[in-house]
């Protein structure tokens, strides 16, 4: 399984879910070369390294 990298921990952030929308687009630009999405096991926003 590929590593994953944390980029916003929802558990301890206070973020509304428009601005966690916005993080993620914001992610997505960024970071072409990760796949960002919402991980339920670990509540945060990680990006995985495209393969």
């Amino acid at each position: 399984m590929p590593q994953e990298k944390i980029f916003i921990d929802l558990a301890t952030c206070d973020l509304t879910l428009g601005e966690v929308m916005e993080e993620m687009a914001r992610l997505q630009k960024e970071n072409p070369d990760y796949e960002i999405f919402m991980d339920g096991d670990t509540y945060s926003i990680v990006g995985r390294k495209r393969e």
